[in-house]
C-alpha cells in the first residue's frame, strides 16, 4: 500500500513538471511535510526504515541534486521532490531512484525523435516540454517516477 501511495505522489508530481515544467509546492513542500511528519510520529519513513536511514536518505538526495541545481541543471521543484523521497525511504531507495531516472533520461533522448513522432497531437500538447529538442533541462519528475517504478518492481 504504502508503494501504490508514493507512486501516485510521484506519478501527479511527474504529470505536472511534464506538462507546466514546473512541480507545485503543494505537491512536493506537502509530500515532504507529510513524510517527516510520519517519520517523527512513527519513528519511520513512510516505506518502513528506520528514521536514521530517512536523515541520512534526505542528505543523499540533497547532495545529488544541489550540484545540479546551481548549475541550473534541475529545478528547485526537482530538489524538494528528490528530499521528499529521501525522508519517505531510504538512501538506497534514493540512490537507485536517481541511477534509474538518470537511465531513463538518457533513453529518452536516444528514443523520443523516433516516439515523438508517433504520438497523438494532444498528447504532443500535454507534455510539450518532453519533446525532443525543447530545452537542454528537461522535466525531471517524469524520470524519477521511471526510477522509481523500475526499483519499485526490482525490489518486489
Amino acid at each position: 500500500m504504502q508503494s501504490f501511495v508514493l507512486l501516485i505522489w510521484l506519478a501527479l508530481c511527474a504529470a505536472q513538471d511534464a506538462r507546466e515544467r514546473r512541480i507545485a509546492n503543494a505537491l512536493t513542500l506537502g509530500g515532504g511535510t507529510l513524510a517527516l511528519a510520519y517519520l517523527l510520529w512513527t519513528g519511520n519513513t513512510w516505506m518502513g526504515a528506520e528514521a536514521l536511514l530517512g536523515g541520512w536518505a534526505f542528505l543523499l538526495a540533497l547532495a545529488f541534486t544541489l550540484p545540479g541545481y546551481v548549475m541550473g541543471r534541475m529545478g528547485a521543484g526537482d530538489v524538494k521532490l528528490m528530499t521528499a523521497l529521501g525522508l519517505a525511504t531510504d538512501g538506497i531507495f534514493v540512490l537507485y531512484v536517481f541511477i534509474g531516472a538518470a537511465v531513463a533520461s538518457v533513453v529518452w533522448l536516444l528514443l523520443a525523435p523516433r516516439v515523438w513522432l508517433h504520438m497523438s497531437q494532444g498528447l504532443r500538447e500535454r507534455l510539450r516540454y518532453m519533446a525532443p529538442g525543447a530545452s537542454k533541462k528537461p522535466p525531471f519528475a517524469p524520470f524519477v517516477l521511471a526510477g522509481a517504478l523500475a526499483v519499485l518492481c526490482w525490489i518486489h
